[in-house]
């Protein structure tokens, strides 16, 4: 998507923070960005993939803006308790870390597990998934726009052939 906003879209600043694995620090950081921008009086758009999806909800429904969730997390709670005390590899970095109980504890504050604002939403997921049940995503998400595709995977493949619709999207929510 960066490559795509620089060649095409170099009107729009493209964030994507590294977020810890800490529940507390991730969201201050999130926060931070969303409302740095929002005191610009930029039209601010999300996308998450994953945990992404997860924190794409959250600051969508606290801030009212348009999220493009991309298979996401949407049962995080339900899942992470066999990760605790275990050590755990950041996908991005390599570095090491280990969620304990009140990692699980502070997540659960952010966890939105009911969708208000439906129009701000387009969901992505491919059946393939093979990290989470996509299943889950298009229950949660079924009053908003979805695009559910058969096979694919957990980084939803092919993606960019959606970059331009996305921005639409995202243009349309605020007109």
């Amino acid at each position: 998507m960066q490559q795509w906003l620089q060649q095409y879209r170099p009107d729009i600043e493209y964030v994507c923070p590294l977020l810890t694995p800490y529940p507390n620090h991730c969201a201050t950081v999130l926060e931070t960005i969303v409302e740095k921008s929002l005191e610009k009086e930029k039209n601010t758009y999300l996308i998450g993939s994953s945990m992404g999806g997860f924190w794409a909800t959250y600051l969508a429904e606290r801030y009212d803006l348009p999220a493009v969730l991309i298979n996401p997390a949407v049962d995080a709670i339900n899942l992470l308790p066999a990760y605790i005390d275990q050590p755990l590899q950041n996908y991005h970095t390599d570095d090491v870390y280990c969620l304990k109980s009140d990692d699980l504890t502070a997540l659960s504050r952010y966890d939105t597990a009911v969708i208000h604002r439906h129009r701000n939403y387009w969901l992505f997921a491919q059946k393939g998934d093979e990290t989470l049940d996509y299943r889950l995503a298009e229950s949660k998400y079924q009053h908003c726009s979805q695009t559910i595709e058969p096979d694919g995977d957990h980084s939803f493949q092919n993606f960019d052939r959606f970059h331009s619709d996305v921005i639409r999207f995202f243009e349309d929510h605020y007109k």
